[in-house]
């Protein structure tokens, strides 16, 4: 199994390397080494990151498809598992040189990502691959409804669905404190990802701040707008209600997700991958048994109103933001929005979720 990140806090992967090894599998998980990566942490399965000459960019992309290619090639697999279109091409070519099953997960809806649509002649090339190569996968999954019925309807292609989803836990009081993980007392809104990028509602929660009373922001995580938003808290004066953490391993990460009271899932329907996105945010929050602000995006909205674990805003614009923020942290639903995540994770977790995978493989072995 490949992905093109450096393997420290991709859940998704981690979580279908794990469930391979329970079905019998040696799973060989290859990623690559960054100049910010992080140490792995103990896992049942092997990791191999591979070091390359560049980090971004053209020459990233084709050193880095070059290499795993010469990985596959030369290691025995009775399986391959490629995760999104930037690490396809390779299992491919590998899979019908040796002729071994592939399957392939598609994270997103890779060729509508703002970082294409903004660079139409780069995203010709992925369209192109993918165009190539989609139709004539046995095997392929991805992360919703909403996105499978697009990969439907441009290829013809069926996709199943397997949302990202953690592993069901017992939820307990947080063993950390805020003083243990250096938060301030009072009231607390988490932002969380990897990809806290454009267009998805972190510069208008900043600015909200402004006027959200007694409560402090918690951005954690990394993205392209980090050193914007530090930037835009540093012109409004906003240094006291606003805290930036970076990227930790997740368990670390939920540490400060279950000391927050609400937490914030804010793309904007700026693009279709957008549009359709069903972020693991999400679904965190709901393990860690806060409640939910949302835009009103289609699958997002949709969980949020059938299990009734918070509210969905119509804008993000950030004075619309802020008075629903004050809003949800004083309402009387407080206590029932988390009773109805815990309830929401009998059903929202990974145990349930991946008997999907489990026939997968099971029909794939026989």
């Amino acid at each position: 199994m490949s992905v093109i990140n450096d393997l420290s806090t991709d859940q998704r992967v981690h979580k279908h390397c794990t469930l391979l090894t329970e079905l019998g599998y040696d799973v060989m998980l290859i990623g690559r080494s960054t100049s910010s990566s992080m140490p792995l942490d103990q896992r049942n399965y092997r990791t191999h990151r591979m070091w390359l000459p560049f980090e971004k960019g053209p020459l990233f992309y084709a050193s880095y498809n070059i290499a795993l290619f010469f990985q596959l090639l030369f290691r025995k697999a009775d399986l391959l598992f490629s995760n999104d279109l930037d690490t396809l091409l390779p299992y491919f070519l590998v899979s019908r040189l040796k002729g071994k099953k592939l399957i392939y997960d598609s994270h997103e809806f890779f060729t509508e990502v703002p970082e294409l649509v903004s660079r139409p002649s780069v995203q010709r090339i992925w369209k192109r691959l993918e165009g190539w190569i989609l139709p004539k996968l046995e095997h392929a999954l991805t992360v919703n409804q909403s996105i499978a019925a697009l990969y439907k309807k441009q290829y013809g292609i069926e996709m199943k669905v397997l949302r990202n989803i953690p592993k069901a836990r017992q939820l307990q009081r947080a063993k950390s404190t805020k003083e243990d993980l250096h938060l301030p007392d009072g009231k607390i809104i988490i932002l969380q990802g990897s990809g806290i990028n454009v267009d998805r509602g972190a510069e208008e929660a900043v600015l909200a701040m402004k006027e959200v009373k007694d409560a402090t922001l918690l951005i954690l995580g990394s993205g392209d707008v980090i050193n914007q938003l530090k930037s835009m808290v540093a012109e409004n004066n906003l240094t006291e209600k606003v805290i930036f953490k970076g990227r930790m391993p997740y368990e670390e990460m939920m540490a400060h997700t279950r000391l927050a009271d609400l937490g914030l899932t804010l793309d904007k329907d700026t693009n279709i991958n957008y549009r359709f996105s069903l972020p693991n945010k999400l679904f965190d929050y709901i393990h860690a048994g806060i409640p939910v602000l949302a835009s009103d995006l289609v699958e997002v909205a949709a969980i949020v109103r059938e299990h009734e674990i918070g509210d969905v805003v119509e804008s993000v614009e950030p004075t619309i933001l802020a008075a629903k923020i004050n809003e949800m942290l004083q309402s009387p639903k407080v206590e029932t929005w988390k009773q109805n995540c815990i309830n929401a994770r009998l059903v929202l977790n990974w145990e349930k979720e991946s008997e999907m995978l489990r026939n997968l493989i099971a029909e794939i072995d026989g």
